[in-house]
């Protein structure tokens, strides 16, 4: 799934609660993960040492100075078909 894919799936799993505009939802994507231009978040905490923690999904970390994500239980489960 490329940044195109995921901003129209959130876009998807969103509409409960009303529309939320898919240049809103790509400003989110962009802070979180960064561009090229400019660093997300993620990317941020992670040069800082910091340790990114998504309960459920998983943890980004820095691993020898390549960034890492430990899946949480969650996620793991998801994947594997074990999930309740």
């Amino acid at each position: 799934m490329d940044r195109s894919g995921l901003i129209e799936a959130v876009g998807r799993k969103t509409t409960e609660g009303g529309e939320v505009p898919a240049d809103q939802i790509g400003r989110v994507v962009d802070a979180l993960f960064g561009t090229v231009a400019e660093a997300g978040v993620i990317a941020e905490a992670l040069r800082a040492g910091r340790a990114v923690t998504l309960v459920g999904f998983g943890s980004f970390h820095d691993v020898g100075g390549k960034a890492s994500l430990r899946p949480g239980k969650a996620l793991d489960e998801f994947i594997h078909d074990r999930a309740g």
